[in-house]
């Protein structure tokens, strides 16, 4: 008897084996990941490189988040469409962020990582034009897509520069023509960043460097931070790790691009590839170069912010539009989820 038990509990196990490699060898499902909806501050195009880089070379996956990106409408659209539940992540002007805290400080999605450190907001005319500081757009027409984080800063500019905003006419257009309206006379001045607004005037021919002006916003003292990545606060306060692994991988990706910016321009072709590819990757290198490279990233690493810059910067946002609070830094950039300061670029 014990010689049969002892056959048939051998023949048992034999079986589970052979049912284990067996069950070893078929694709398994794959693991449940953190699904992440992330909308971008534009079209498609190359200084958004590193997120497609980080989703296509398997960066977000490796860190157990299924993200997906979508195209955005503008720097600042994007925050209303975190602060809604329409998606969890986001990449846009930090200053809509300020304004919208100021105002609904529970609803208003908080940045994470500071990308874009340099103040990009320009005031854009025709090289032969009168305008040649802010006052003289007094009397004159200017334009802009609604959404433009230069036109939603202009009532703040116009303070600090000493102008009426109020004899200044605004008129809102398709992101398409505003460079179109500006070449045709039927505006004035346009407002935009200075990088996007450049390559839309390399696109119609123009030479923007002889062609037009640009007024600055941060050469009248409205020294800015601009583009950031942000979530939602319910996100963050439930899927705290995914923040950080979502920080992790984009450095990642981000530290590849500045290696290559070359082949980091085939991750956006892939997404339109009716763009062309050099004029994305010259766009690619300015946006580094001229929107991303503050002084004070050799100090903090690419990523992180000032917090007594940041403090002045909420102060022009919240006194300019009259807002009925002044949020403290910490409402507005959560910098604990970000790499350690020796893993994140110093230059770019």
């Amino acid at each position: 008897m014990s010689r049969f038990f002892h056959r048939r509990a051998a023949s048992t196990a034999f079986a589970f084996t052979v049912l284990g490699l067996i069950a070893m060898a078929l694709p398994h499902p794959a693991l449940a990941q953190t699904k992440i909806k992330m909308v971008l501050n534009w079209k498609y195009e190359g200084p958004q490189a590193w997120f497609f880089l980080a989703q296509d070379k398997g960066y977000f996956k490796a860190e157990g988040l299924d993200v997906q990106i979508d195209q955005g409408e503008g720097s600042s659209a994007s925050i209303p469409k975190v602060a809604s539940g329409a998606y969890q992540a986001g990449f846009g002007d930090i200053n809509a962020i300020i304004e919208l805290a100021a105002k609904d400080p529970a609803q208003a999605p908080v940045a994470v990582q500071m990308l874009y450190n340099t103040t990009p907001f320009a005031i854009v005319v025709k090289k032969d034009s009168p305008i040649k500081t802010p006052k003289d757009l007094e009397g004159k027409t200017a334009g802009a897509p609604a959404n433009d984080g230069a036109l939603k800063l202009f009532p703040a500019f116009a303070k600090i520069a000493h102008v009426d905003a109020g004899k200044v006419a605004i008129t809102n257009m398709a992101p398409n023509l505003r460079e179109q309206m500006l070449m045709r006379g039927q505006v004035d001045a346009i407002f935009g960043y200075v990088t996007t607004v450049t390559f839309s005037g390399k696109g119609m021919g123009l030479d923007p460097g002889k062609d037009w002006r640009f007024i600055r916003y941060g050469d009248y003292g409205m020294d800015l931070y601009s583009n950031a990545v942000f979530f939602s606060r319910s996100f963050i306060k439930e899927n705290p790790a995914a923040v950080k692994g979502f920080l992790a991988a984009l450095n990642h990706a981000i530290k590849d691009v500045i290696a290559n910016p070359d082949a980091a321009v085939d991750y956006v072709m892939k997404r339109e590839a009716l763009l062309k590819r050099d004029v994305e990757k010259e766009k690619l290198i300015a946006t580094m170069r001229n929107d991303m490279s503050h002084p004070e990233i050799a100090r903090l690493g690419l990523g992180d912010v000032d917090d007594a810059r940041l403090k002045r910067s909420i102060a022009i946002v919240v006194d300019t539009n009259k807002l009925p609070r002044m949020p403290a830094p910490s409402e507005i950039f959560d910098r604990s989820f970000l790499p350690s300061r020796a893993e994140r670029p110093s230059a770019l």
